[in-house]
C-alpha cells in the first residue's frame, strides 16, 4: 500500500500534467488563429489569459487537495504536540480521507490510553502519599547525596520540625538529636540494614524511638539512598517502668507488714507471751499490720477488677448528695482525729451510676485529702449541676503537688510524700481506683494543684436521663 505522502504527490503531479495537456490542446486550437492574426500582440494576450485561467484553476484544485489531505495531518500533528506537552485530553478530528481518519483514530486511542495511565498513576501516588502520611510511624528518605527527598508528618511532629526546615536540606544540617544522626550516618555509610532503640530529650519530654534503616536499591543493585523508619515506643517504655515499679512496690508493701507480723510472732513464741503487757502490745501491732495487709490486698483486688477489659458498673439513678454524705460519715472519725474542718456545698443531683462505687470514689478522695492535709485546715466538698453533668469537687489545703508530678498521681503506688502516706496507713492505690471507676461511669477526672496551697480533684458524671 502506497504511503500517504506518495499518494498526495502523485495526485498533485497528475493535476499538473492535466494542466499542461490542457494548455497544449488550447495552443493547438489557437495556432491556426495565429496565422490569420493581423497583430502578434493579440495572440500573446490570448495566451496570457488562457495561462492565467489555467493557473487559477490549478491553484483552486491544489488548494482543495491540500485542504482535503494536508489539514487532517496538521490536526494530528497539533494533537501529537499537545500529547508531548502532557495534555492527554487533546483529541484529533476524525475526518478526511481514509488514511487520515485511521491516523486520527490511532492518535485518539493513544491519547485515551495515556490519560488512563496517568489517572491510574495519580491515584496510586495519592494512595501512597496517604499511606505514608497516615502510617503512624515516622518516615524519612535520603538520596545518595545525603539530601532529604521525603518526610512525613509524624516525622516532623516527632522531632518538632516544620516542612520548610527539611526541604532541600542535607540530613546533617537538620536540628535532630545526635543519637538519631549517628544512626543515620551508620546506615548511610555501611549501606546495610540496621535496627536500634534510641533515647533523647526534646524540650521537657524524654522520648524513646525504635528506628530501622535500610538502603534503597533499584534495578541492577543501583543504590538510590536510605530510608529511615522510626516508631515512638515512649508509652511502652513508660508502661514497662510502671510494671517494674509496681512489682517492686507490691513486694515492698507486702514485705513490711509480713516482716512485722513474723518478727513479733517469733518474739512471742520465744517467751514474750508470758509478759501480759508485752503480749497485748505485740498483738495490737500484729492486728494493725494484718489490717494493713488486708487493706492492701483488698485494694489490689479492686484495682485488678476495675482495670479488666469490659469492666462495667451497676449503674442506676443515684442520689449523689446521699452518696457523698454517707462517705463523709464513714471518714468522720479521721477528720476529728486530725482536727480538720469539712465544708459541704451540696445540691440535690441525681446521677446515673453505681452508688457503692461512687461512695468508694468519695471515700478515697476524702482520705487522700486528709492524708496530705495538716491539722486545723479545711476540706471543701462541692456538688452542683453544669449543663448535662454533675460536678463534684474535693478541695484541700494540703501540701500540694508539683506540676511535673500531676500526671503521675494516678499511677499505682505513687505517693507525693511517701513517709506521710505510709505512716497514715495508705496503700497508694486509692487514686488509681478512683480514675478507673470514674472512667467506668463515662465521666472525666481533673486535678488542679499548687505546692503549699492545696489540691482540687474535680470529676464529672452524667445525669440521669428523664
Amino acid at each position: 500500500m502506497k504511503s500517504y505522502r506518495q499518494r498526495l504527490l502523485l495526485m498533485i503531479l497528475g493535476w499538473i500534467g492535466f494542466l499542461l495537456a490542457s494548455l497544449l490542446v488550447i495552443i493547438g486550437q489557437l495556432y491556426p488563429l495565429y496565422e490569420r492574426a493581423q497583430n502578434t500582440l493579440n495572440l500573446w494576450m490570448i495566451l496570457v489569459l488562457v495561462f492565467a485561467f489555467a493557473l487559477a484553476f490549478s491553484a483552486i484544485v491544489i488548494h482543495r487537495i491540500i485542504k482535503m489531505h494536508a489539514r487532517p495531518v496538521e490536526n494530528v500533528t497539533e494533537t501529537a504536540l499537545e500529547l508531548v506537552k502532557g495534555n492527554y485530553r487533546a483529541r484529533a478530528i476524525e475526518s478526511g480521507p481514509v488514511a487520515a481518519m485511521q491516523l486520527s483514530s490511532t492518535i485518539n486511542v493513544l491519547a485515551r490510553n495515556l490519560q488512563e495511565i496517568t489517572a491510574i498513576r495519580e491515584m496510586e501516588q495519592e494512595r501512597l502519599k496517604t499511606l505514608i502520611e497516615n502510617m503512624g510511624s515516622s518516615l524519612m528518605m535520603i538520596n545518595r547525596q545525603g539530601k532529604i527527598s521525603l518526610v512525613n508528618k509524624p516525622f516532623l511532629q516527632e522531632l518538632e520540625l516544620a516542612m520548610e526546615d527539611v526541604e532541600d536540606k542535607m540530613y546533617k544540617d537538620l536540628k535532630i538529636p545526635q543519637v538519631l544522626e549517628q544512626f543515620i550516618e551508620k546506615v548511610f555509610m555501611t549501606e546495610t540494614p540496621d535496627r536500634d532503640q534510641i533515647e533523647f530529650t526534646i524540650g521537657l519530654h524524654k522520648k524513646h524511638l525504635e528506628v530501622y534503616g535500610a538502603p534503597v536499591m533499584g534495578e541492577h543493585e543501583r543504590w538510590f539512598g536510605v530510608v529511615i523508619v522510626a516508631h515512638d515506643i515512649s508509652d511502652l517504655k513508660r508502661l514497662e517502668q510502671i510494671r517494674k515499679d509496681f512489682v517492686a512496690n507490691v513486694s515492698h508493701e507486702l514485705r513490711t507488714p509480713v516482716t512485722s507480723i513474723k518478727g513479733f510472732s517469733e518474739t512471742l513464741l520465744d517467751g514474750a507471751y508470758e509478759d501480759t503487757s508485752t503480749l497485748l502490745s505485740f498483738l495490737e501491732i500484729i492486728q494493725k499490720e494484718s489490717n494493713r495487709l488486708e487493706m492492701l490486698i483488698k485494694d489490689l483486688l479492686d484495682l485488678s477488677k476495675v482495670e479488666q477489659t469490659g469492666f462495667q458498673v451497676k449503674a442506676s439513678p443515684t442520689d449523689m448528695k446521699a452518696a457523698i454524705e454517707r462517705a463523709i460519715n464513714m471518714i468522720s472519725p479521721r477528720l476529728k482525729e486530725k482536727a480538720i474542718h469539712l465544708t459541704c456545698e451540696l445540691e440535690t443531683v441525681t446521677v446515673y451510676g453505681d452508688a457503692d462505687r461512687l461512695i468508694q470514689v468519695m471515700m478515697n478522695l476524702l482520705v487522700n485529702a486528709i492524708t496530705y492535709s495538716s491539722s486545723n485546715t479545711t476540706i471543701t466538698v462541692q456538688l452542683y449541676k453544669k449543663r448535662d453533668q454533675a460536678v463534684v469537687k474535693v478541695k484541700d489545703e494540703g501540701i500540694g503537688v508539683e506540676a511535673s508530678e500531676i500526671g503521675r498521681l494516678f499511677e499505682r503506688f505513687y505517693r507525693v510524700d511517701r513517709a506521710r502516706s505510709r505512716n497514715s496507713g495508705g496503700t497508694g492505690l486509692g487514686l488509681s481506683i478512683v480514675k478507673h471507676l470514674i472512667e467506668a461511669h463515662h465521666g472525666k477526672l481533673e486535678v488542679e494543684s499548687k505546692v503549699g496551697v492545696g489540691t482540687t480533684f474535680t470529676f464529672y458524671l452524667p445525669l440521669t436521663k428523664l
